[in-house]
């Protein structure tokens, strides 16, 4: 009887996953500018009305924030609560100590088949170039070139990723 119970919650427990990232991909099509298909939002997300996501993107808890345009390529992977910004407080040039009301808007890119660990931020004006991987717990603060490992914070390039392996992969369409 306890054996029976136990397989009807588990049940239940995997229907209710289903349905949450039913719910949290419907509202990442919703609130964004455009997406391409299969996309997957495992995890609470938010985007803006200036984030334009590619193909096999999944989320595993994003938070996109600021006024600037936001655009992440195909195959694009994250671990749990990264944050992209867009725009920053104007403490340099404002008004007000120790910032005023107005922002520095600055776009950001990331290119196809990009992984970003658990809780990577990346700041306003930044370019994740192509196949580049970032360590978790990473703060992006400049370009990342296509290809490379980088990780820290600020991040930093410490490796790269073999490009003959990477592009074999890529002509397969292997993609995770």
């Amino acid at each position: 009887m306890l054996r029976k119970t136990l397989n009807v919650l588990k049940r239940i427990k995997r229907t209710f996953k289903r349905v949450l990232v039913f719910y949290y991909t419907f509202l990442v099509k919703l609130n964004s500018a455009a997406t391409g298909s299969n996309l997957r939002v495992n995890k609470r997300s938010s985007v803006t009305k200036t984030t334009y996501l590619g193909s096999n993107v999944n989320f595993q808890g994003m938070y996109i924030v600021g006024s600037g345009k936001i655009e992440i390529g195909n195959n694009f992977h994250c671990g749990p609560d990264c944050m992209i910004m867009s725009h920053y407080h104007n403490y340099k040039d404002g008004v007000g100590l120790p910032y005023d009301n107005t922002y520095i808007v600055k776009d950001v890119l990331i290119e196809d088949n990009v992984w970003l660990g658990a809780r990577v931020m990346v700041l306003p004006g930044v370019t994740i170039g192509e196949g580049a991987v970032v360590q978790a717990g990473s703060v992006v603060v400049a370009d990342i070139p296509p290809l490379s490992i980088a990780g820290g914070h600020p991040a930093k390039v410490f490796s790269k990723r073999n490009a003959e392996h990477y592009q074999k992969l890529k002509d397969q369409k292997k993609f995770f």
